[in-house]
């Protein structure tokens, strides 16, 4: 790491601890040529993910996307901002784990169904109707009786 003070290309981590993100680590540092002092800041670089839409088109994956669809799903409903949080992060993590740069919205929305499905049948109804896009009555109905039925 070269020393932001006079650019001298030897320097030493003198303490490390985690940021208060709890997701990168804060390093002290001291420059062997000058001796300042000054901080940096390590961090996990993430793959880029690309989404790929039902019409092809290709945009950068977001969280709250997600996150919102699943508290529309989940209005009114006895589910917690917290069980919100925790199935987003389910997901997330599910997504970030396969190592794959692009997922379809399909595969992204399949997910989100099996893991709304667990935790509150309603929600996954409601998420469902507009995902898969129920034209009329009997296309809910038969979603509906694939949950009785089990």
């Amino acid at each position: 790491m070269k020393c932001p003070f006079c650019s001298g290309e030897d320097t030493r981590v003198i303490d490390s601890r985690p940021a208060d993100d709890n997701n990168s680590i804060r390093r002290r540092r001291q420059c062997d040529a000058c001796g300042k002092r000054f901080t940096t800041y390590e961090k996990v670089e993430t793959i880029p993910l690309i989404v790929i839409k039902r019409d092809n088109t290709r945009e950068e994956f977001k969280r709250s996307k997600i996150e919102g669809g699943i508290i529309r799903a989940c209005h009114k409903r006895p589910v917690s901002a917290a069980q919100i949080t925790d199935l987003t992060d389910e997901i997330e993590n599910a997504i970030y784990s396969s190592e794959e740069k692009e997922i379809k919205s399909t595969d992204i929305g399949e997910l989100v169904m099996r893991r709304l499905k667990d935790l509150d049948q309603v929600a996954y109804v409601r998420f469902a109707s507009v995902y898969r896009e129920f034209k009329d009555v009997n296309t809910f109905m038969e979603e509906l009786k694939k949950i009785l039925d089990k």
